[in-house]
């Protein structure tokens, strides 16, 4: 957590409650206590730094860690792959001026905002960011977001030495391979079924981050990529067998089991079904049978997550995803980025999404309320 605290906001109308989320113990590492949020002590200066391992000899992994950046998953503009010091520290220089504008006390005597909001309330002087604009389309302009409830991070990614512009490092140009005409078919297919309605006229339509039941955006994955709002927080917790992956938002849980095979296709689990196995130092996970509703861009029946994860220093671990669905993309794409432990006292809370989704039924009783307006008239 940072200074000003990440308590939770699910969607734009309800302010989920946080209460702390003590770290889970599993197994104790074998020169260690159990995991907590604690990054694993450097090493003492003039001896090389060394893998930390579970008693069955694996890498351990576990902690407390946070993806949060600036770097967005697709490259913008004309960017190259990589950024110079002085583009990143633009970015970065960018993020922290637009915190500082945010915390500004507000005006009691400010006019009415315009119709549609005002793009000003978001951004410091200077062409608005990736993470704005993204504020902004999640109803910024007319007040949607507050800029104490945000914690997006304020670096970019840097990986041995080099920032990057984007997540996806393959294809070349940063950017998800476009869809296939199967696809399209699908989603027009599933337009007409709703008769084009969208996900927020229907209550059987919400999406399920409205609904409280899964986080916005990919955040628990796989692959498991930050939402650029707030609660990038994991807790990773090892076993023999088993591998939990906790994301603090919504309190997602994953569990990778290790080694055997992969459930029947006709069990389909919300974060599909993970099996574990090491490389080495490093460990992949591979995970199908997707549920139909929590896939990854409209893709899950065919989809294929391949995660590598691997400690990289006493703060850092190391994460690759491969994404494969034919059916879907037109090609299979491979994104890059790291994940920081979270520093000594920082932890991970529950996220109390919207006590009982009261927002749903304040959303329910508004639209009754206009329909008896309506009749009224006639």
């Amino acid at each position: 957590m940072n200074a000003r605290s990440r308590l939770s906001l699910a969607g734009i109308i309800a302010i989920a409650l946080s209460i702390t989320f003590a770290p889970i113990a599993a197994q104790a590492p074998a020169t260690a206590k159990a995991a907590t949020s604690k990054p694993a002590a450097p090493a003492a200066k003039g001896k090389p730094w060394v893998v930390p391992r579970t008693p069955d000899g694996k890498p351990d992994l576990q902690g407390n860690w946070t993806n949060e950046t600036q770097t967005p998953l697709e490259r913008m503009g004309k960017q190259g792959a990589t950024l110079t010091t002085e583009e990143a520290k633009a970015i970065e220089d960018r993020a922290k001026a637009v915190a500082e504008f945010r915390d500004k006390e507000s005006d009691p005597n400010r006019p009415v905002p315009t119709k549609g909001g005002d793009a000003r309330v978001l951004t410091a002087p200077g062409e608005p960011s990736f993470i704005e604009r993204i504020s902004e389309a999640a109803g910024g302009k007319v007040g949607g977001y507050n800029g104490f409830w945000l914690a997006p991070g304020d670096k970019v990614i840097t990986i041995d030495g080099v920032a990057r512009s984007s997540i996806i490092v393959d294809p070349p140009d940063g950017h998800i391979p476009p869809v296939t005409a199967e696809a399209r078919q699908r989603a027009a297919a599933r337009a007409a079924a709703t008769k084009g309605m969208g996900e927020f006229d229907h209550p059987e339509l919400r999406p399920l981050s409205d609904r409280c039941l899964l986080s916005f955006g990919s955040n628990a994955g796989p692959p498991m990529l930050p939402n650029y709002f707030y609660n990038n927080n994991y807790t990773i917790v090892q076993t023999k067998d088993h591998v939990l992956i906790l994301t603090e938002m919504v309190h997602d849980t994953r569990i990778v089991r290790m080694g055997g095979q992969h459930l029947p296709a006709s069990v389909r689990q919300w974060f599909g079904d993970s099996i574990g196995r090491w490389e080495g130092d490093t460990l992949v996970i591979e995970t199908i049978n997707f549920h139909r509703d929590h896939g990854f861009r409209n893709a899950w029946e065919h989809l294929k997550v391949v995660e590598r994860l691997s400690r990289k220093d006493a703060t850092t671990l190391s994460y690759r995803f491969t994404v494969e669905d034919p059916t879907t993309f037109s090609a299979t794409f491979t994104g890059e980025l790291e994940f920081k432990a979270m520093a000594p006292g920082e932890q991970v809370y529950e996220y109390a999404c919207h006590e009982a989704n009261y927002g749903l039924e304040g959303v329910l009783s508004g639209a009754r309320s206009q329909e008896r307006e309506a009749a009224k008239k006639k």
